[in-house]
């Protein structure tokens, strides 16, 4: 085993460790009080909900470049997981848009479901494209029923009174870690592959979005932080979608 597959199979393993040790968290009720509840055109807060069309185009401008034959792919199999991840991003825009019209658990469950089909995708794409089609391919599955299940006993354990939300936490993470890691240390069989490392900067963007939710609400009553965390979420979509388009073989 090379160096830089055991470190990927050591964050696995990190991972895992940390999913099950960890003390349990729950969710708590306070993460479904968004700065911004407005309504407008009888929807319910409305640019928590609204916002979620950034996804819709970044989904399927990416589907139509998938299944565009200019798109350079060197193998039709590696279009699988980005198809995979597009298509997480349109559904995630429908269940984040279901949850934002009344935030709370149960429709929390639909707005993480699919964002664990993009994340994990993207995970397998970087693994096709860098390290090993087969390995890239093979483990799609397995990372797509690993997100899911991260959620699954994430609901399970609310309704039965003892939320755990660490294991899709972790999840998150891994998945951002490990994609940044597969990049830094092996060489893309295609170019623009740096563009990736602008995918990471909009998750962070993101992030520090939906933590500063109240505080950009405050800022003038425009928009609140939730909203813009989609919109940087939605970029990363983007970002993929102009990477497919433009890139090539780097050896071409």
């Amino acid at each position: 085993m090379s160096k830089r597959v055991g470190l990927l199979v050591g964050l696995t393993v990190a991972a895992i460790a940390a999913a099950i040790l960890c003390p349990p968290v729950p969710q708590g009720e306070a993460y479904h009080r968004f700065a911004d509840q407005r309504a407008l055109l009888g929807v319910a807060n409305f640019a928590d909900v609204a916002s979620n069309a950034g996804f819709v185009v970044a989904a399927v401008l990416g589907l139509a470049a998938v299944a565009a034959p200019r798109t350079r792919f060197e193998r039709a199999a590696e279009r699988v997981p980005y198809a995979f991840f597009f298509s997480g991003l349109l559904l995630t825009a429908a269940g984040s848009a279901y949850y934002h019209l009344a935030p709370d658990n149960e429709r929390l469950y639909w707005d993480r479901l699919p964002m664990t089909v993009a994340f994990m995708s993207l995970v397998a794409t970087q693994i096709v494209e860098r390290v090993s089609l087969r390995a890239g391919l093979a483990l799609l599955a397995p990372m797509l029923l690993a997100g899911a299940a991260t959620v699954q006993y994430w609901i399970a354990t609310e309704r039965a009174g003892a939320g755990n939300v660490v294991p899709y936490g972790v999840l998150q993470l891994y998945a951002v870690v490990v994609a940044a890691v597969i990049a830094w240390s092996h060489p893309s069989r295609y170019t623009r592959a740096r563009d990736i490392y602008w995918v990471f900067a909009a998750y962070v963007a993101a992030k520090a979005f939906e933590a500063l939710d109240a505080r950009i609400f405050d800022l003038g009553g425009i928009v609140g932080g939730h909203a813009l965390k989609h919109l940087a979420a939605a970029a990363s979509g983007l970002i993929v979608w102009n990477m497919l388009r433009r890139r090539a073989p780097a050896g071409a």
